[in-house]
């Protein structure tokens, strides 16, 4: 079903863009690893019955991992009331709603298509918003739902895993695999070589596309609520309370960062930022300042309450 949203094709052609490149990366990745491993069938069985594990239940393990929990509508009568009347403008299936009794000021959307997607904000961010602010990351969120992103970025982010795990295995089962000549030696080598090529180039495409998925939720979702300043003041907050966060309390959280609302490094990035999962606050202030000017918007960004 086509959603409200304001769709993105130049999201859609970056999505399928990086899918591309990185399913060929990976289709050599594989076929190395099947040289040095001698057996296709481990292979395959192995990165397919853990791509399986991770599309399916991706959302619960981002659950667990950042202590969400499912919540009722009589927990949070007001959260479930934002979240329906979203889905009700965007026309869209409604996900499942969570909180996380974290106090980092954040929210995430997880799940392999919009019928199976979880929106999730933490108790920080629900303690700092006001009702407008709220409405706004939650429309974000659930761009990131509608636009289908969620599940590329999930499926992107996986093969950076599974390279770094079968590399480990493939290193292990050589290391305490017994003897090894001259020409198993040499074939480790560039596996290895090209393992890391691998996993370099797919760590820029996916943060290059995180960017850009992040600017085009800011955009749909200003576009759906009508209220760019709203969401402008509600990146300002959060981004301004998370660099108060003390840094050890980030560190768990950080692993994350590709499907949060803001990232949960800080402070603003300096030339990391060509590695950063998100735009920098400046790039997505000035995106919703053109975007309130267009709509004629009295406030300006960043001065909603």
């Amino acid at each position: 079903m086509q959603s409200r949203f304001r769709s993105d094709r130049r999201l859609t052609v970056r999505m399928t863009v990086t899918m591309f490149l990185l399913g060929l990366l990976y289709v050599a990745f594989v076929a190395a690893l099947i040289v040095l491993l001698k057996s296709w069938l481990l292979v395959v069985v192995l990165v397919g019955a853990m791509f399986v594990a991770q599309f399916w239940f991706s959302d619960r393990i981002a659950m667990f991992a950042m202590h969400g929990q499912v919540v009722e509508r009589e927990e949070y009568p007001e959260l479930h009331a934002v979240v329906d009347r979203l889905c009700a403008i965007a026309d869209m299936p409604k996900p499942v709603v969570a909180v996380s009794s974290m106090d980092m000021p954040n929210a995430f959307a997880t799940g392999r298509n919009p019928d199976h997607a979880v929106v999730c904000v933490t108790t920080g961010l629900l303690r700092r918003l006001e009702p407008a602010e709220l409405e706004g990351v939650l429309a974000h969120e659930l761009s990131h739902v509608a636009h289908k992103d969620v599940a590329v970025i999930t499926i992107a982010s996986f093969l950076g895993v599974i390279a770094g795990l079968i590399v480990r295995f493939a290193f292990y089962s050589q290391l305490f695999g017994g003897r090894r000549d001259q020409n198993t030696a040499v074939v480790f080598a560039v596996v290895m070589g090209v393992s890391a090529a691998v996993y370099a180039i797919s760590f820029l495409l996916i943060r290059a596309l995180s960017r850009y998925r992040e600017l085009a939720a800011d955009r749909a979702a200003a576009l759906l609520t009508g209220r760019p300043s709203a969401l402008a003041s509600a990146l300002t907050k959060v981004s301004g309370d998370i660099a108060r966060i003390p840094t050890e309390d980030l560190r768990t959280a950080q692993a994350f960062n590709a499907f949060y609302f803001t990232p949960a490094t800080g402070k603003e990035p300096g030339i990391e930022r060509f590695f950063s999962t998100h735009p920098t606050l400046e790039q997505r202030l000035e995106q919703l300042g053109r975007i309130s000017a267009e709509l004629g918007e009295a406030a300006a960004p960043g001065t909603a309450g």
